[in-house]
């Protein structure tokens, strides 16, 4: 079984249209054990790459999810996150915004929350909803309390993705590498997800009727989609778009995709010089004693 997470990236400058990419694939495994031998291979290599990551202190690792409700972002980070030390690793989940994030910029609230170096920092929804919610409900752009000249400007949301494309090359030149996930969910599938969330009384609480009032909007969130991946898909901050229907597969094709960008970065142990070797060799000599 070999995953290759490039097979769902989106090329920088190639329009996206979400009606030609899958919500499910082929299972990349014939049954559940063979699907968790698979995982716990990832697991483990990204957790001695977390390791290394931490050590060598040099790079961060932003992981952003973005997606339709009930497609698996919880469940993704928990299961694809499963073996990482939590001292090296940061989850910041994004809702509606404050009182106090409304006074600042839209991107203001996600950079205060950014990763340190040696770690890795995870963002359940991001900055992105400022050109994905936002556009498919003005009404939350109009309560941004943005001048009225800027509101109105036909490219708005050309000036917000530029926004955005300026702060990842700028974080790219600073060693933090960064990984978007759309996971691509069906609405057939989202149905069934949410039937089940009412049928299970310990899901009870996951699903509300504002979830059900954002299906109605289904065909502009898609649109914004398409023109978010499209716009802000580059090299050195790719899009994956991740077919969500089974969430077996969006996990390996999720957990392969940061194993592979850790191991991009060429990442060694700090080495010793002599003066460091001096003082070990010192240090052995009086625990030896």
């Amino acid at each position: 079984m070999k995953i290759n997470p490039q097979d769902f990236i989106v090329k920088e400058g190639h329009a996206v249209d979400l009606k030609k990419r899958p919500t499910k694939i082929t299972p990349f495994c014939k049954s559940k054990p063979e699907y968790l031998a698979a995982l716990q291979v990832n697991v483990l290599e990204l957790e001695k790459l977390q390791d290394l990551l931490y050590a060598s202190n040099s790079h961060s690792l932003l992981l952003i999810f973005q997606a339709m409700d009930a497609a698996g972002k919880d469940s993704a980070i928990k299961h694809v996150m499963s073996g990482v030390n939590p001292q090296g690793c940061q989850v910041y989940s994004f809702k509606h915004p404050s009182a106090e994030d409304l006074e600042h910029d839209f991107l203001w609230r996600t950079t205060r929350a950014l990763p340190e170096r040696g770690r890795i920092g995870i963002f359940n929804r991001s900055y992105y909803e400022e050109v994905l919610i936002v556009r498919v409900h003005p009404e939350i752009f109009r309560a941004e309390n943005i001048p009225d000249g800027l509101v109105h400007k036909k490219d708005v949301w050309e000036d917000r993705y530029r926004s955005i494309l300026n702060l990842e090359e700028h974080l790219h030149r600073n060693g933090t590498r960064i990984l978007k996930f759309f996971l691509h969910l069906s609405k057939e599938e989202q149905r069934k997800r949410f039937l089940k969330r009412l049928d299970t009384p310990e899901k009870n609480w996951k699903i509300s009727r504002d979830d059900l009032s954002e299906r109605k909007y289904w065909k502009d969130y898609m649109k914004a989609y398409e023109a978010c991946l499209t716009a802000t898909s580059t090299k050195h901050a790719p899009w994956f778009v991740v077919p969500a229907d089974h969430k077996d597969d969006a996990r390996l094709i999720i957990s392969r995709a940061v194993v592979d960008a850790l191991k991009d970065l060429k990442m060694s142990y700090p080495k010793q010089d002599a003066a460091r070797k001096s003082e070990l060799s010192a240090i052995r000599k009086t625990l030896a004693k």
